[in-house]
């Protein structure tokens, strides 16, 4: 097909925004805009979250300690990380970019496909993009950058072409030749491990993987494997996913002071995780009866799935199945993170069991989250969460605008 073709068979696009945390705050710190600025977990992070581009001219990077940071940069400003303000600012981004394509996929709290192949009669793919990036700044006054191809892959290969405030274009018949001399590891979904099997077999590049059966990576890795292979060729089949999938899993986890062995302390972190998974629940009318209770040491994750005899979403009866866990599988060794998760979150039965004795507080739980949805989480809380961690919720990468991911 001649590049100055206006339809094209499939169009997607990938918006993905610029140093996003880093770019709300300076949006909203005029005092800021062309410095250099690092955002931590709160002020006592010291490992770098993201920062902005005028910190990267300096080699400073994502997940860099901050006093390494700080001897690159010693202007560099520390600027604790604020989740509810930047999931609200994805939120609206998100919206605007609806009203340019229904179908829109929220691949992370900063990235989204979009399928416009349908909304052609409007204009050009090119011009739909634009169309995109203008609703994003409009919507936040934040910049994007742009990747524009026939499939998701090749798209988000392009948007990192060319940051901040990049627009890049390959077309889908040009996407093979494009891609032929990428490493295959560049490509999103990619790892190294994969990036290992592939190189044993002789393929380094994308164009090295047109000589290597397609037969070969879906013994190894089944259906996943055969979309890589056309991946690497600009062909990924992968649609934008409309739908967000019901939860496999409602979990919550924090990292702890290193090596931490006080009982007492570790108690508190675990009734915290409890009474966020609990409310997360009941937010959404569900509930579960099996959980993960883990705690992770030096040497790996220690922990347990107890079951619960019926289903439930209350945090003071989570916590009940925490204490088992610590009790019969923690040896006092030093713990760093703690983590709490429903397994099997479904919703809540409209028809109770006549015989089962009740197992949460109804009237309780109910006025409790009806005072922290006005005046913030935990405003009512047990008192042992008086002693919390200080560090700030993050953005998991599951989050979604609407819903039950809709949390942080």
């Amino acid at each position: 097909m001649p590049a100055a073709a206006s339809h094209w068979e499939r169009a997607i696009l990938l918006v993905d925004m610029n140093a996003f945390f880093a770019s709300i705050e300076q949006r909203d710190r005029p005092e800021w805009r062309g410095r250099p600025v690092a955002i931590t977990n709160g002020l006592q992070g010291t490992c770098i979250i993201t920062c902005s581009y005028e910190a990267r001219a300096f080699g400073i990077r994502t997940g860099m300690r901050l006093k390494e940071a700080r001897e690159r940069c010693p202007e560099l400003i520390q600027c604790p990380a604020d989740p509810k303000r930047y999931a609200a600012t994805s939120s609206a981004i998100m919206d605007a970019l609806q009203a340019v394509s229904p179908d829109l996929e929220v691949f992370s709290v900063d990235e989204a496909f979009l399928d416009i192949t349908r909304c052609q009669r409007l204009g050009t793919p090119e011009q739909i993009a634009r169309q995109a990036r203008g609703a994003v700044f409009a919507a936040s006054g934040l910049l994007c950058s742009i990747g524009l191809s026939g499939d998701k892959t090749t798209a988000k290969y392009a948007a990192k072409l060319v940051k901040p405030n990049g627009f890049t274009v390959i077309p889908p018949w040009e996407a093979r030749r494009r891609l032929a001399p990428v490493p295959v590891t560049e490509l999103c979904g990619i790892a190294a491990g994969i990036g290992g099997f592939l190189a044993q077999h002789g393929v380094h590049t994308c164009g090295d993987m047109a000589r290597l059966p397609i037969s070969v990576l879906a013994r190894r890795f089944g259906n996943p494997g055969r979309r890589i292979w056309y991946m690497c060729q600009g062909e990924d089949p992968d649609p934008v996913h409309i739908n967000v999938p019901p939860p496999k899993s409602i979990g919550h986890g924090k990292v702890m002071p290193p090596d931490t062995r006080d009982r007492e302390v570790i108690l508190t972190y675990l009734l915290h995780m409890s009474e966020k998974v609990g409310a997360r629940l009941r937010r959404h009318d569900m509930v579960a009866s099996r959980f993960l209770v883990a705690l992770r040491t030096r040497d790996g994750w220690l922990g347990d799935k107890p079951h619960s005899a019926q289903p439930m979403a209350d945090g003071r009866l989570i916590m009940t199945l925490c204490r088992e866990v610590l009790r019969h599988h923690w040896r006092g060794e030093g713990v760093h993170q703690v983590q709490v998760t429903a397994l099997d979150p479904q919703p809540v039965p409209r028809q109770g069991d006549l015989f089962a004795a009740p197992v949460a507080e109804p009237k309780r739980n109910a006025v409790m989250d009806d005072i922290n949805r006005r005046f913030g989480e935990f405003t009512l809380a047990p008192a042992r969460l008086l002693g919390r961690s200080s560090m700030p919720n993050v953005i998991a990468p599951a989050w979604k605008p609407h819903g039950h991911r809709q949390s942080v």
